[in-house]
């Protein structure tokens, strides 16, 4: 029988069901809070707009120097509440007299203001990203593991960080 069912467990749902009674067993035994605060115990002092403009503009200019240029990136609080995501790449094209302008935004999540510095880099290599490949595809998550070789197993430690954050505050 799944000990899964006890826990709300929706940042794993694309994972298998061994996958989900083992994180259950880690939240069930209160052992999943030391389990993440022993791989990831530093955070950043990526705070603003302005340094989150910073950090991903560094990462970009030593990855994806050819990429189209990006016109924002900032922190967005609504996100994770609005569009069910950690982190948006918007492409939005407008007519301006008798030219199309192109402007790439990235918005992150607010919350990984708070969360630590590897699960940061992850969302904006993930962002960064769908500037030369649009779909979640093999060409995609090769990209992605280019700028950030830990890419998969940073994407599912963030998902247990989320999971934890989730489940703690119910307990409360």
């Amino acid at each position: 029988m799944s000990t899964e069912s006890s826990y709300n467990l929706k940042y794993l749902a694309g994972y298998s069901a061994d996958v989900k009674d083992q994180v259950s067993q880690l939240i069930k035994s209160n052992k999943l809070h030391a389990y993440l605060l022993k791989k990831y115990t530093l955070c950043h002092d990526v705070k603003t707009d302005k340094a989150l403009y910073a950090y991903v503009m560094d990462l970009k200019n030593k990855y994806l120097r050819q990429s189209s240029p990006l016109s924002k990136i900032v922190y967005d609080d609504k996100i994770d509440v609005v569009h069910q995501a950690l982190g948006l790449h918007t492409f939005v094209s407008r007519v301006q007299g008798n030219q199309l302008k192109a402007k790439n935004e990235i918005r992150i999540g607010g919350v990984f203001k708070s969360l630590p510095e590897d699960f940061l880099r992850m969302i904006v290599v993930h962002e960064l990203a769908h500037l030369r490949e649009k779909q979640h595809n093999k060409a995609f998550y090769k990209l992605c593991e280019y700028m950030e070789p830990r890419y998969h197993q940073l994407e599912f430690d963030m998902r247990l960080y989320l999971t934890h954050l989730d489940t703690s505050s119910k307990t409360k």
